[in-house]
C-alpha cells in the first residue's frame, strides 16, 4: 500500500499553519485544515504523478513536484514520488514566495 512520508520541514510547516488557524480562526477551521492535508497526502500517495513537476534544478529540492490542497488555506505541497508513495518535503502557503522556500530564486 502506498503511503506518504512527512519530512521534518513539512511537519514544521504543518504545525505552523495549524497553530495559526487554531489561534486566528478557531479549532474547527484548524481541524478542517488537518483533514484536508491528510486527504491530500493520501491522494498524492495513491497518484504521485498528479502534481506538476517543478523547475527546481539545484539544491535539496531539485526534482520536487507541486500539488495543491483544497480547504481553508491555499496550500501547495512540494513532494517527491518514490516506490512506496511520496515524501512530502514542504507545505507552502500560496501567499509567500515559494521560490524562496524551495531555493529557486
Amino acid at each position: 500500500m502506498a503511503g506518504a512520508i512527512q519530512r521534518t520541514a513539512a511537519r514544521r510547516d504543518f504545525i505552523i499553519h495549524f497553530a495559526y488557524l487554531a489561534e486566528n480562526a478557531g479549532a474547527e477551521v484548524a481541524t478542517r485544515f488537518r483533514t484536508a492535508v491528510e486527504s491530500t497526502y493520501a491522494d498524492l500517495a495513491r497518484t504521485p504523478g498528479m502534481g506538476a513537476p517543478h523547475k527546481v534544478r539545484h539544491g535539496k529540492h531539485a526534482g520536487v513536484r507541486l500539488g495543491g490542497c483544497g480547504g481553508s488555506r491555499p496550500i501547495s505541497f512540494a513532494y517527491r514520488p518514490h516506490k512506496g508513495g511520496v515524501a512530502i518535503e514542504r507545505l507552502i502557503h500560496a501567499s509567500p514566495d515559494y521560490r524562496r522556500m524551495l531555493g529557486t530564486h
